[in-house]
């Protein structure tokens, strides 16, 4: 199963629409899958790629997680497949909105912003 944001990327503005007290606990819920993820966090040309370890709690976390990212960064495109042992994560961007992406999610622990991008 897919899912994936329907805005384009290259037509959003690289911000982020949550407010300074929904920034605080949606970093923290990405903290537990974060640490579930594989050993593959990749930059790709247009962003990134997470492997997470399969599992009913952590899928339904991810996708959760990644909602409220579709509706806060309409500049990115977000999209959670999967195969036969991980999740997969692909956000993907243009421009400023690459180095942001791999800004947050290619370091050990999950560094999103602290304020609005």
């Amino acid at each position: 199963m897919s899912q994936s944001t329907s805005p384009s990327p290259e037509t959003a503005a690289v911000a982020c629409t949550h407010g300074p007290s929904e920034l605080g606990p949606q970093i923290e819920r990405w903290r537990k899958p974060y640490a579930d993820a594989g050993p593959e966090r990749v930059a790709t040309d247009n962003g990134l790629r997470v492997r997470f370890r399969q599992g009913t709690p952590i899928e339904r976390e991810l996708r959760a997680l990644v909602d409220v990212e579709i509706e806060c960064c309409v500049w990115a495109d977000w999209t959670v497949d999967e195969d036969a042992t991980h999740l997969i994560l692909d956000v993907s961007s243009s421009g400023d909105g690459i180095p942001v992406i791999q800004g947050w999610f290619l370091d050990e622990e999950p560094v999103l912003p602290t304020a609005c991008c």
